[in-house]
């Protein structure tokens, strides 16, 4: 029962592979001085980087948790979520409005994905 496990930093990993299944870490913008469009993109590149280098993409989703910190937000998120997610492998999703431990942080993504 191996554990793989990519981009380990000391407080987490970016990353964990298990069982044929990809757990990433929330992912936020590096740029917070976008607005929630600009950063929703950021993260969904981050999510597309990861998935690809642990084997996976954006069509072998099985569950997302989206957490914005204004329901203000929310129309603007899903936008670009709209345009990023394929048609016929839309996954389960939660958004939940939340407080972010960085209050210049809008957006926070946590995806859990199959191998391909």
């Amino acid at each position: 029962m191996e554990i793989k496990r990519l981009h380990v930093g000391k407080r987490l990993s970016e990353v964990a592979i298990h069982n044929e299944t990809v757990y990433l870490a929330g992912q936020i913008a590096e740029d917070t001085s976008q607005g929630i469009e600009g950063q929703m993109r950021e993260v969904l590149g981050h999510v597309d980087r990861l998935l690809g280098e642990a084997g996976s993409d954006k069509t072998c989703i099985l569950s997302c948790q989206i957490f914005i910190s204004s329901m203000d937000n929310f129309p603007g998120m899903n936008s670009v979520w709209d345009e990023w997610v394929p048609q016929s492998h839309t996954p389960p999703r939660a958004t939940v409005e939340a407080r972010l431990a960085n209050p210049a942080c809008l957006v926070e993504v946590c995806v859990i994905a199959a191998l391909r």
